[in-house]
């Protein structure tokens, strides 16, 4: 693809990752926590949402807000666990999507904004 930069490996070199909350103000509070941590060069935060999902053996529907994170593969781990601490939710979902392509110097940007200074 034109202007495009692709892996040359099976393994993504960059991510989308998700989560969800129960509320605005939380979920601007983690979105601005991981990118100040360098963890996501980006967090866009999308709301409200609608979800239904199994729990406790019943499905609920709620009104949630959605994180989407932009970092690069190698900070995946870090950003998961820093998710998990921080989260309300029992057991929040941290899902990650590989980014297959993308502009070099957005990707480039990408790094130079999670590596700690």
């Amino acid at each position: 693809m034109p202007g495009q930069r692709r892996a040359a490996s099976t393994e993504p070199q960059y991510l989308q990752v998700q989560t969800t909350t129960d509320s605005r103000a939380e979920a601007m509070d983690l979105a601005h926590a991981a990118v100040a941590a360098r963890l996501a060069a980006c967090a866009q935060v999308a709301g409200p949402i609608a979800s239904t999902y199994w729990w406790e053996d019943g499905i609920e529907r709620a009104e949630e807000w959605l994180i989407m994170l932009k970092l690069p593969a190698d900070r995946y781990n870090d950003l998961a666990e820093f998710l998990t601490e921080r989260h309300s939710y029992d057991e929040p979902e941290i899902i990650a999507t590989p980014i297959v392509a993308g502009a070099p110097s957005y990707l480039s940007w990408m790094e130079d904004e999670t590596r700690p200074e």
